[in-house]
């Protein structure tokens, strides 16, 4: 008599792909509106350009402060909570964006914003390192951050269509709503651990902890080791040079076009969500690419070839940007420039992720702080560029600087240098 066949595996893991990419679309969303909307909040609050330098960074300052207290919250509470909590909270400020009064209240309400932001892609490293095996997460990083991108590049045109019928006070009303959707739908469904999940069959999980899923949460964190961690170091400064050009695209793009390269309104909405779709080209093509060269090369070669290949020709591309007379070239080179550094963007986060083991969320929010950090002193280097020389080559230029930063850190980066492991007493 033949034994029973076991049933196929079913592929649970695939859906918290799908709501992760969900989770990114609706961050940058509300994380982006708010360069589309710039040029009317600064006509409206009488704001200078050093002053919105300042409202771009109170957000990415606060956000990189608390990253790696909020991965620390996601590894020990899981992501279920984090994310439910980090969702609802951004929500609540996007909403409370439009109903600030001046520049004071602006600052204030992007401060709140980032610190409850904080831990997103932490506490998506979380849940990756949990349910995902190693093969997979190169790619699911890759869609995940290819997702923000697009809901950044989708944001540009939509809330340039809103403004035309409305106050920005009221789009920021509309895209505060759409994350408490979210939040809800996450909550009912999703379980820290996969084996819990009643759609996780005996299969699927034997595929995720066969493949690498971590199993254990509670670990006591080494923060010496962290610190003395010459790789995580390396990564750390990888990723402060990344965002610091990322970010540009996020804040000053829409301005740029207007007032350097002299588009309209809608033009400037379209071009401005190119460089959003190249780096939505670049991020899942870096993923993919990772994940590809790492069973060819080994993990060490395999995992930092994008970053390698794509920073310094982005440093090439954003330099003629600035350089050309030409308008359309300019945004073109800028988009080639942000699809070309994004290739060494989720292979980041998988190394975050592989180095992290148990302690993923802590590791990645490192990582993300640094990054960050990176992203909140890049606006601000634009408005003071502005304010006292009206020049847009400076901090162009630095973007490049930056680029080539990122290139050289990757170069001493080894993802074989994972963390240890302390056991908690008892």
């Amino acid at each position: 008599m033949n034994a029973t066949a076991p049933a196929p595996a079913t592929r649970a893991r695939h859906t918290l792909v799908a709501f992760t990419l969900a989770l990114v679309a609706v961050a940058y969303l509300d994380r982006v509106c708010i360069s589309t909307a710039a040029p009317a909040i600064k006509t409206e609050l009488g704001l200078r350009d050093w002053q919105m330098g300042l409202v771009f960074s109170a957000f990415t300052l606060s956000y990189a402060l608390f990253e790696i207290s909020s991965g620390w919250f996601a590894d020990r509470f899981g992501a279920r909570l984090t994310l439910t909590r980090i969702v609802l909270w951004w929500s609540a400020m996007t909403a409370a964006t439009g109903l600030v009064g001046g520049f004071g209240s602006l600052v204030a309400v992007r401060l709140l914003f980032g610190a409850g932001e904080a831990g997103t892609f932490p506490a998506t490293a979380r849940a990756y390192a949990r349910w995902l095996p190693e093969r997979e997460r190169g790619r699911a990083f890759g869609l995940a951050i290819m997702m923000g991108a697009l809901g950044g590049a989708l944001t540009q045109p939509l809330v340039v269509f809103l403004l035309g019928s409305m106050s920005w006070r009221y789009a920021f009303a509309i895209f505060g709503s759409v994350g408490v959707v979210w939040a809800a739908a996450w909550w009912r469904w999703f379980r820290d651990d996969p084996a819990e999940h009643p759609a996780v069959n005996a299969e699927e999980l034997r595929e995720i902890i066969a493949g690498g899923g971590e199993r254990r949460a509670r670990e006591q964190v080494p923060w010496l080791d962290l610190a003395r961690n010459p790789s995580l170091l390396a990564l750390c400064g990888m990723y402060m040079g990344a965002i610091y050009g990322w970010y540009f695209y996020l804040t000053w793009l829409p301005t740029y076009l207007l007032r350097a390269r002299g588009f309209d309104l809608q033009h400037m909405g379209m071009l401005a969500a190119l460089p959003l779709l190249g780096v939505a080209a670049g991020v899942s093509l870096g993923g993919w690419l990772s994940d590809r060269l790492t069973e060819r090369w080994g993990q060490r070669s395999g995992r930092r070839a994008p970053g390698l290949f794509g920073f310094p020709l982005a440093a090439l591309a954003i330099s003629t940007a600035v350089t050309t007379a030409n308008p359309l070239a300019s945004a073109l080179l800028l988009t080639a420039a942000a699809g070309l550094a994004a290739l060494g963007i989720a292979p980041a986060w998988v190394v975050a992720t592989e180095m992290g083991g148990v302690h993923a969320g802590v590791v990645s929010g490192a990582m993300n702080m640094f990054g960050n950090l990176g992203g909140a002193l890049s606006p601000v280097v634009v408005g003071i560029c502005l304010e006292r020389w009206d020049s847009w080559q400076a901090p162009l230029f630095s973007v490049a600087a930056f680029y080539l930063l990122a290139a050289f850190c990757w170069l001493l980066v080894d993802p074989a240098q994972r963390i240890a492991i302390v056991e908690t007493p008892g």
